[in-house]
């Protein structure tokens, strides 16, 4: 289980104090999981008072706070602060992400061919550009990419005004938002998806919204380019992400592009939260707890 820091808590407990009242003048009976800044502070046992609970809080270098009875409850915060507390952090640096590249190609090449690879942004743009310096043949040019927006994830707020705060988790969320697409103005860019095999690259396959949207969106451009031109041929869909999340996926793949292995992911992982460097606002503090992490 994540216990995170005193500053984020605080935002936490900020949210929890307004939206949890006590009941006909009853004490909030709270849960406290912390981590002791000394051998003397300790949790306090079942029937303190919420103001009791925290003050003691004070005393702690990091905790969270969960209600457990005679309170009213609000479910959406209490369902996205469970989910903030429980989400596990996976950090992983950019030479870790260059291996798993590297180790990748040689499958890509043997299997996908690509002839041209779509990245999806903003995370597939940096695994797609690692790529194509291992996928490049000798005395062939190297492979063009081509970049496409979409953006499904969203701030988790934590107030109770709804409004997000630094840090805050992000979910998934339920609707794809295009930012970028392909420029199929000129009769050129149409042409070049016709017959081709084309490599769809994004860092993570979580809920599989996003590749859903994309792949479906593709593919409708592709018909379309192919009536307007009159142009014949296959074009071939291939996926490559960095991370695959173990779960229930909400997204759906064309089946023909599952069973014939044209779906590549360089690592299988449970549930957790990915931190991937190009998110990161510090790289070095980020480098540090992915050391931390690795135990080195």
């Amino acid at each position: 289980m994540k216990c995170y820091n005193k500053v984020k808590v605080t935002q936490l407990l900020q949210g929890y104090m307004k939206l949890y009242t006590p009941r006909r003048g009853g004490r909030g009976v709270f849960l406290l999981i912390a981590a002791p800044a000394r051998q003397d502070a300790a949790a306090p046992d079942a029937d303190a008072p919420a103001a009791r609970t925290k003050r003691l809080f004070t005393t702690l270098r990091s905790a969270i706070l969960i209600p457990l009875r005679n309170c009213y409850k609000s479910p959406p915060i209490t369902a996205q602060l469970t989910a903030t507390m429980a989400i596990e952090k996976v950090y992983l640096t950019y030479n870790e992400i260059h291996q798993l590249c590297q180790e990748a190609a040689p499958k890509i090449l043997n299997e996908f061919n690509p002839q041209l690879m779509i990245a999806i942004g903003g995370g597939g743009y940096v695994p797609a550009r690692m790529l194509r310096s291992f996928l490049k043949r000798s005395g062939s040019p190297n492979i063009p990419i081509q970049a496409i927006g979409l953006s499904l994830y969203e701030e988790l707020p934590t107030t109770m005004s709804g409004t997000s705060t630094p840090g805050d988790v992000e979910q998934p969320g339920t609707k794809v938002t295009r930012t970028q697409w392909l420029d199929l103005s000129s009769l050129g860019e149409m042409s070049n998806l016709i017959g081709k095999r084309i490599l769809i690259v994004d860092e993570v396959d979580d809920t599989r919204t996003t590749l859903e949207y994309a792949v479906k969106e593709l593919e409708k451009d592709v018909e379309a380019a192919r009536q307007r031109l009159g142009i014949e041929g296959e074009t071939t869909f291939s996926i490559f992400v960095l991370h695959n999340k173990e779960k229930e996926k909400k997204g759906k793949l064309p089946e023909e592009l599952l069973k014939d292995d044209r779906y590549l992911a360089a690592r299988t992982v449970g549930d957790v939260w990915i931190c991937y460097p190009w998110e990161a606002t510090d790289i070095i503090e980020h480098d540090a707890m992915a050391a931390k992490q690795s135990g080195m």
